[in-house]
């Protein structure tokens, strides 16, 4: 029987706000299974973009990144939020491991291609080496990773975290029973201020149609259908609740 892993992708909003990246913090070191953590930043970087009068462009949710902004994002991603992510992570008894996706080359990922959209240097997802995410994992070193990839030839692009946790969490589907959870600052995914509990990709499409759910959210649940059809066990999005209480928040289902 395969062991449980649980996959935790932390939102921007909490990384933004100290006092609620603390609480979450203390809730994830208070699990006692295999983790891996999963962090964006996308609000900490609008900031330093505005800050510095620097133009941001957001297209369903993703970011386009020419090479100045990618430049940036290296910089707050791999540097400032993951080691104060990890530095937190360090009250506990567990060892951690901050990674981009270009350490140990263990993601692989390629320019996304030219169609409707020029997105930039963003990074579309090829291959995972869950051998090595697995190693760690069984030595006890829980990685943190960072939403920076880079290609075959060494060129780092910005790669959607959502994206990064769905496929690390079915690469490693193969070795673990996984549980992928989204958190963010809401305790689901909001339809006029009442939680849906469960959504499969009707409902999910319905709601796209009628403006209901849009921006960032949309990626969030592609990826997590994507998961779910692809040998996930289960897909939660949520706040800090969801350990005490699974029930209620929202439930991506095949059906």
């Amino acid at each position: 029987m395969k062991s449980k892993l649980t996959i935790i992708k932390i939102g921007g909003k909490i990384i933004s706000n100290n006092d609620l990246l603390e609480k979450y913090i203390k809730k994830i070191n208070s699990f006692s299974g295999n983790i891996i953590l999963v962090h964006g930043g996308g609000n900490i970087a609008n900031e330093y973009f505005k800050e510095n009068s620097y133009p941001i462009k957001m297209i369903d949710g993703r970011r386009v990144t020419d090479k100045k902004t990618l430049e940036k994002l290296v910089m707050l991603y791999a540097g400032l939020i993951n080691k104060n992510i990890i530095s937190k992570l360090n009250s506990s008894e567990k060892k951690y491991i901050g990674l981009s996706g270009v350490d140990s080359k263990v993601i692989i990922s390629e320019k996304r291609k030219i169609k409707k959209i020029d997105y930039g240097y963003v990074g579309d997802i090829k291959k995972i080496d869950g051998n090595f995410i697995k190693l760690l994992i069984k030595n006890k070193i829980f990685p943190v990773f960072c939403p920076i990839t880079a290609n075959k030839n060494g060129e780092l692009l910005n790669t959607n975290a959502d994206t990064i946790a769905t496929m690390i969490a079915i690469e490693m589907a193969k070795y673990f029973q996984v549980d992928l959870i989204y958190f963010f600052d809401k305790p689901g995914v909001l339809i006029n201020g009442n939680i849906i509990k469960k959504i499969n990709n009707i409902k999910f499409l319905n709601y796209v149609e009628h403006n209901e759910i849009k921006n960032g959210m949309i990626p969030k649940i592609q990826n997590s259908l994507e998961a779910i059809r692809c040998g996930v066990k289960k897909v939660l999005i949520g706040d800090i609740n969801i350990f005490e209480n699974p029930n209620n928040c929202t439930e991506v289902c095949l059906n």
